[in-house]
């Protein structure tokens, strides 16, 4: 088994939320949350900035750390257990461009109760609902 360590966003402007239409080869269909494997040096929040800015176009400041999901997949050569840690981010404007070499086709930002539905993962359905979660409480602080 291959132990990876992945780190993402949950991006929000104005109250939407950024996800990403992903279509590989019409086998991985579906909306997520932009993450990706940290590089040697990087710290998660750096991951996690750079994941969203490489598969989404979008610029960040990373605000709080949300938590971790898990998850396992199958390669040809071996099984692999994949952690990722996520960041609720604030982007600075609506701006957003997939990246078509990852195969992502479309991007977005939508309200809450439209990102909840389109994303494909239960696991980033949870986190996403943390993040949104936070993100009220910190706008209710006046800290957002």
């Amino acid at each position: 088994m291959i132990e990876a360590v992945s780190c993402g966003g949950i991006v929000i402007f104005r109250g939407k939320i950024l996800v990403l239409y992903k279509n590989y080869r019409n086998k991985y269909e579906g909306w997520v949350l932009p993450k990706g494997t940290v590089e040697d040096g990087e710290t998660y929040e750096e991951t996690a900035a750079r994941e969203v800015l490489e598969e989404g176009g979008s610029n960040v400041k990373i605000c709080k750390y949300i938590g971790q999901t898990e998850y396992s997949f199958n390669t040809s050569r071996d099984e692999v257990d994949k952690k990722v840690h996520w960041f609720l981010c604030e982007a600075d404007s609506y701006n957003c461009k997939p990246q078509k070499e990852e195969f992502f086709e479309d991007a977005g930002f939508y309200k809450y109760h439209e990102a909840i539905h389109l994303v494909k993962f239960p696991n980033e359905k949870e986190i996403l609902k943390e993040a949104y979660d936070a993100y009220i409480a910190m706008k209710k602080a006046n800290q957002w």
